[in-house]
């Protein structure tokens, strides 16, 4: 009999709802709603849209229930941001965007009381400045009253687990990237949470990945005319679901990007890695599936891209991401660097100016054309991701020969093949939903019909087609990776 598990996979621009169906051989994925997620700005704040998604969410229940059903409920999400519950149960405040400005100042003043170097040896989590810890800092320095009222603090995933269950529990992946999170003893830091003062009333107990959190509460289901459902805390942070989905024939040494949004340059380890060297190259040691350490580097990926051709589109001129591609491929090479982790290019708003000036300020060729700023932008990405290769390479000591390259990125061929030449290595892109297939198989085996990691990904890699990209023109990617660390 054919398995149905309901895969919530909401990303940072849009979100779906997609059937696993295991027939127990292959997975086959079947998109059912698809909804945009746009933040919205009320005041100096920008929110994520918490109501209109639970809406969407509570759409795909009810398409999913048209279609034949389903056993099981799992949701991924981005990390680091969150909402608060009082001790009514209600929502005291809604999830705030990572990219809202109010931690804007915020590591410089917490690292007043807890050292940079002490707050990164116990998380083993890369200081970004958008993290959990940074976020709740800003609320008792400037809004305490929202703490004073909240109850318990929620993970997005945990949130949406919560709103479809009532149970209120934090999975361990996602903790992994609030930046107060015990790396070695997979617990809450209290040394971090009391030296900065937070209210430990906040933090809920944590579960590992595949913990069965509740079933469909009745009124949802009566409402929805939903199946009883078990609900699922598959690892709530997306990255680590894609990274299970790994499509893996063999057993081995990996290394993989989830390319989205942001790019996750990683590979898979049994402990954490916590020395001055990963410090140095601000590599991140989250939690996985199975309490594996996904030994990583958060890298701005295709927002980048997307956000380019917003701003095109504003000034009249509509690409398609394909055209993007093609004015890119079609420009000269190696003409100026980007470093795509620059601090201006994070928040929102022209890119392709910020490009230029990036270039004019380190005294290299100004892209004109449209094609020329996406080729830089391009490249930049290719020889980021080479510079993070290095730096694992040189923490873990182990010898890397592929890729795997997974999620949106994975359509993109350019990006695809610059990645290739520029770490000189085989790259096999796909599959394109990694995040869905790695969802699903967290709930297929936490219900028994899968037995471990090492067989959902044989079983990904033979339902997801991929396709392999081998480099090419090494000296010249060699002598432009020489030049690009200039700019970094």
């Amino acid at each position: 009999m054919e398995k149905r598990v309901l895969v919530f996979d909401l990303g940072a621009s849009g979100g779906r709802a997609m059937l696993g169906i295991f027939d127990g051989e292959t997975i086959r994925l079947e998109e059912i709603h698809r909804f945009e997620n746009s933040p919205v700005r009320l005041g100096d704040i920008l929110y994520w849209d918490l109501h209109r998604l639970f809406y969407e969410i509570k759409q795909g229940i009810s398409k999913a229930s048209l279609s034949g059903g389903f056993d099981s409920i799992g949701t991924d999400t981005w990390g680091v941001d969150f909402g608060l519950i009082g001790e009514d149960g209600n929502i005291t405040e809604a999830p705030v965007h990572y990219r809202d400005g109010r931690t804007d100042g915020m590591p410089e003043k917490a690292f007043k009381l807890i050292s940079a170097e002490r707050m990164y040896d116990i998380t083993g989590i890369q200081l970004m400045q958008i993290n959990t810890v940074f976020q709740l800092l800003s609320l008792k320095l400037g809004r305490p009253h929202i703490l004073d009222n909240s109850y318990k603090m929620l993970m997005l995933p945990d949130l949406f687990n919560y709103l479809l269950t009532g149970v209120m529990k934090t999975e361990m992946s996602i903790a992994s990237t609030t930046q107060m999170l015990d790396a070695v003893n997979r617990c809450w830091s209290d040394e971090i949470i009391e030296g900065l003062g937070l209210p430990k009333k906040l933090f809920t107990d944590i579960v590992p990945s595949g913990t069965v959190i509740g079933r469909l509460r009745e009124d949802i289901r009566k409402e929805l005319d939903a199946p009883e459902a078990d609900v699922i805390a598959v690892c709530g942070h997306d990255t680590q679901c894609a990274a299970l989905a790994a499509p893996l024939k063999e057993d081995g040494d990996f290394t993989f990007i989830s390319c989205g949004t942001w790019s996750l340059f990683g590979t898979e380890l049994n402990q954490p890695v916590i020395n001055e060297k990963s410090r140095r190259f601000n590599l991140a040691s989250e939690t996985g599936y199975g309490n594996k350490t996904t030994f990583l580097k958060n890298i701005i990926g295709l927002w980048l891209i997307q956000e380019s051709r917003r701003q095109f589109r504003s000034e009249g001129r509509e690409y398609s991401f394909a055209e993007i591609e093609k004015l890119a491929g079609s420009s000269k090479p190696f003409a100026c660097f980007i470093n795509p982790d620059a601090p201006e290019l994070t928040p929102q708003g022209d890119i392709p100016e910020r490009v230029r000036e990036f270039c004019k300020r380190t005294g290299q060729y100004i892209p004109q054309s449209d094609g020329e700023v996406m080729r830089c932008v391009y490249e930049s990405l290719a020889l980021k991701y080479r510079q993070a290769f290095d730096e694992i390479i040189s923490c873990t000591g182990k010898g890397y020969n592929k890729i795997y390259l997974f999620g949106g990125g994975s359509k993109d061929s350019l990006l695809c093949g610059m990645t290739a030449n520029a770490c000189g290595c085989d790259v096999t892109a796909g599959p394109v939903e990694a995040t869905a297939y790695g969802n699903a198989a967290i709930q297929l085996i936490s219900s028994g019909f899968i037995s471990d990691v090492k067989q959902a990904r044989r079983i990904i890699a033979k339902s997801a087609g991929v396709k392999v990209f081998k480099p090419r023109e090494r000296e010249k990617w060699e002598k432009a990776y020489a030049e690009y660390k200039k700019y970094q």
